[in-house]
């Protein structure tokens, strides 16, 4: 219920800050995305089926209570003399021979009442309901770790909007800057300084800045309708991001322990628990088809000449005792299906097991890596940036050419993009251990501003 009012009050906050600053930050995306994404209002759909299979199985306890209103009008010798004597308008007349054999044609409007009770079927109701329960508990696991993936495709879409922002201002950083060596190559052309070669490398140099920052723009637009798609919002709606301040801050658990929490912790897992738990239960509900059964039953029938009455009632009650001597091998075949039912879910499981412990190696050592990545792309990014500083005044002085001006233009460039995906890779690969993990939410430090 918490769960529930928080991402009902956090979402309201989100959209509140959508309308009147159209800004969104990270939990935002995150909170709207739970509310509006279908693929968890599919998953809370199969909740609510499971729960609905569940009250199926629990009627099985309670008898059965059924109504009847029957119109018949027929003239057959033996219908005519047991309606006249349920109607209690039977005569000594009626004994004649003629009216014996050849009767005249009689109605009967007969209301019924009837009751079926299984009193005792050998536990197979008892077992349907823990199946049914086990199952709606499955569900509910499902849902947890739809919830999950949510989440993560929502920080996922997130971050690659922010880095497609940075890719923008870099492409327009090199466009305006190609711009300016443009502009000198074609002074220096004029003047007679420098070659026509420079100035065409110039040129070819601002046009290749051009394209780059065109694709840059389309891209952008591109990870904001992601973004927009994740969170269920229109594709066209724009916003403004902002940078998580915890990206670098992260810090991971060892990996064992990171495993340990997995196999504990991830829904999936728990949901092929739950199967396992479901199938054993269906043995049983198998197993109880070879016991006895008990059941109760009670009738009671009115028989009136037309629908105002006038006619007798009766009734009728009892109990039986059922047992199935030979039944054609139906319930073996049952047993047997129960049982590789739960063999093949045991096996799912351990196969779940075994693929949770890779996705958490995977998560870890991708995490792992991309922390170290950002300490080495800052450095060079750094570098990067000193060396263009230099080959930037050596050109301005004609001490060098204008191809190693532009080469080292590339590099820093390609240094600070680098450094930029190695960023943003901290978040999302950090959001991606924690899904393998089982333990991202709204309250996880990757979403938490």
């Amino acid at each position: 219920m918490r769960k529930v009012l928080f991402l009902l009050m956090t979402s309201c906050l989100g959209l509140t800050a959508m309308a009147q600053t159209d800004s969104l930050t990270l939990q935002q995306a995150v909170v709207i995305a739970l509310e509006r994404n279908p693929q968890r209002k599919a998953a809370l759909a199969e909740v609510r089926a499971a729960r609905s299979f569940i009250r199926e199985a629990q009627s099985g306890y309670f008898p059965q209570l059924s109504f009847s209103e029957t119109a018949v009008r027929s003239n057959d010798p033996v219908f005519v003399f047991g309606t006249r004597l349920r109607q209690t308008r039977f005569t000594a007349a009626d004994f004649a021979l003629d009216r014996l054999n050849t009767p005249a044609p009689i109605g009967n409007f007969a209301t019924r009442f009837g009751l079926q009770w299984k009193v005792f079927d050998s536990f197979a109701t008892s077992a349907g309901v823990r199946q049914a329960a086990r199952e709606k508990s499955a569900f509910d696991q499902r849902l947890a770790r739809a919830e999950q993936t949510i989440v993560f495709r929502v920080i996922q879409a997130y971050y690659g909007v922010l880095f497609a922002g940075r890719q923008l201002e870099l492409a327009e950083h090199a466009a305006s800057t190609s711009q300016s060596v443009l502009e000198q190559s074609r002074a220096r052309f004029e003047a007679g300084s420098t070659v026509e070669s420079d100035y065409l490398a110039a040129q070819v140099d601002h046009a290749s800045r051009q394209q780059e920052l065109i694709r840059a723009r389309n891209a952008l637009a591109l990870a904001r309708a992601q973004l927009n798609l994740a969170m269920g919002a229109a594709p066209e709606h724009e916003y403004q991001t902002s940078e998580p301040s915890a990206a670098l801050d992260l810090k991971p658990p060892a990996l064992a322990e990171a495993e340990g929490r997995a196999l504990k912790e991830r829904p999936d897992l728990k949901e092929s628990g739950e199967q396992v738990a479901a199938q054993e239960a269906g043995i049983q509900s198998a197993k109880s088809a070879f016991g006895p059964r008990v059941n109760v039953f009670a009738a009671s029938e009115l028989d009136n000449v037309n629908v105002f009455g006038n006619g007798g009632n009766n009734w009728t009650a009892g109990a039986e005792l059922q047992f199935d001597i030979f039944a054609g091998g139906q319930k073996s075949a049952r047993l047997a299906r129960a049982r590789a039912n739960l063999d093949a879910a045991q096996a799912m499981k351990q196969v779940a097991a075994d693929g949770i412990r890779l996705d958490v190696r995977r998560a870890w050592y991708d995490f792992d890596s991309a922390r170290q990545m950002v300490e080495v792309s800052r450095g060079a990014a750094a570098q990067s940036e000193e060396a263009l500083r230099i080959v930037s005044n050596r050109y301005q002085a004609g001490m060098t050419t204008i191809t190693e001006m532009l080469r080292a233009e590339d590099a820093a460039r390609a240094a600070r993009t680098s450094y930029w995906e190695a960023v943003y890779r901290c978040g999302t690969s950090y959001a991606a251990l924690e899904l393998a993990m089982g333990t991202l939410n709204t309250q996880s430090r990757v979403v938490m501003p």
